[in-house]
């Protein structure tokens, strides 16, 4: 896992600010003891139906892709640039557009516009294949933008939270934060919206933003600070999160999940945890991917255990997506499993292209869309 520390220019202190550009240089890699070797795939098994419908070729993912979906628009991108818009229902791609520039984050859509950062620094937006306009940012982004409500959100890594103009890229405001934190993951972070808010991951924090002036409503916190150095104090929220009504439930990094009655900004309930993968989750149950592959389903009401699978220990594996009977994970040889929700066993699996999954799966037009490591777009549908 990659880290970046925040080393200012002229000082001790991280500049802040729109004008102030943060320099930022790699860290380290958690590379430690060579890793244990990856439990074997058990016996294939086909008590579920899953049938490709659909799929297209972008250039190659390498980097942390979060494919979007609006609607029955699933978007996504390459690490070269290259953003796709497609229909979901047939695998009909829509458009076709070039950000100019390698990404380092995306991609954020309404179904209209779409958001993509590059690792220039750029925030671009496109619309029909077309760049409508570009923004220098602050710091590096690795969080995709969130497009919503004619107005694109980004957070950067030096955590501040900025909006624009969807049509004319105008800033409108900038929420800055100054957790006192040297490092930032180089993994997709927390933003989302809800209702009338603007919800953000800050630390180990879920914060609800007031998105027409940047002003905090509420802040619940998932994990706080531990350790004495500052990869161990790191409790940044990652990855997707797990919404039904008003309740949300997050990962913070290689600490604990919990869940977030919005409505009031209370914590409801949390969990100690070993992942860095986002979640998913459904009205009984939360589901995730543990660092070490085990897979996770814990009661939504109060985060007791309902049921863990260590079948695929030691494996590569993306965050869940819970749909209907099934709990669908993307995994590194690039086998994409389908298990039951209800106790983990295994359904079926199917294997797009042989390379690793990159971008954890989505579904839109009741087709589960996923990305592989070379490019490929596939939506499968489960009988």
């Amino acid at each position: 896992m990659k880290f970046k520390r925040f080393v200012p220019s002229g000082g001790t202190r991280l500049l802040r600010g729109a004008a102030v550009a943060a320099s930022i240089v790699v860290l380290a890699a958690c590379s430690g003891t060579a890793k244990p070797k990856p439990a074997e795939m058990p016996a294939k098994v086909e008590v579920l139906g899953v049938r490709k419908a659909w799929n297209i070729q972008i250039p190659q993912v390498n980097f942390p892709l979060v494919a979007n979906v609006a609607n029955d628009v699933v978007t996504v991108a390459g690490s070269d640039g290259t953003v796709v818009a497609i229909d979901a229902r047939n695998g009909t791609e829509m458009w076709r557009g070039k950000a100019g520039a390698p990404l380092t984050a995306g991609v954020g859509s309404d179904g209209t516009i779409a958001a993509v950062v590059t690792e220039e620094n750029n925030l671009v937006a496109l619309q029909g294949g077309k760049v409508l306009w570009t923004q220098r940012l602050s710091a590096e982004t690795f969080t995709p933008p969130l497009v919503s409500g004619r107005r694109v959100f980004v957070q950067t890594a030096d955590r501040s939270t900025i909006a624009f103009d969807g049509q004319s890229g105008r800033r409108l405001w900038t929420q800055t934060r100054n957790t006192g934190d040297n490092l930032v993951l180089k993994r997709p972070g927390v933003l989302l919206g809800l209702g009338d808010t603007l919800v953000a991951g800050v630390s180990g924090r879920l914060v609800g933003i007031n998105p027409a002036n940047g002003s905090s409503r509420w802040e619940a916190p998932i994990a706080s600070p531990r350790g004495t150095n500052d990869v161990e104090r790191l409790v940044d929220l990652t990855g997707t999160v797990s919404r039904v009504d008003n309740i949300l439930c997050a990962r913070a990094y290689y600490a604990s999940i919990g869940c977030v009655d919005t409505s009031r900004g209370v914590l409801t309930w949390t969990k100690p945890a070993q992942g860095s993968d986002g979640l998913s989750g459904d009205d009984r149950a939360v589901y995730g991917t543990e660092s070490n592959g085990v897979i996770n389903a814990w009661r939504r009401s109060d985060g007791e255990r309902v049921w863990s699978v260590d079948a695929y220990k030691f494996r590569t594996l993306t965050a869940p997506l819970a749909v209907g009977r099934t709990v669908i994970v993307g995994e590194g040889t690039g086998q994409l499993l389908f298990l039951n929700r209800e106790d983990g066993t295994a359904l079926n699996r199917v294997s797009p292209d042989a390379s690793a999954i990159a971008a954890d799966p989505v579904m839109a037009a009741n087709t589960v869309v996923v990305v592989t490591r070379k490019g490929g777009v596939f939506g499968y549908r489960p009988e």
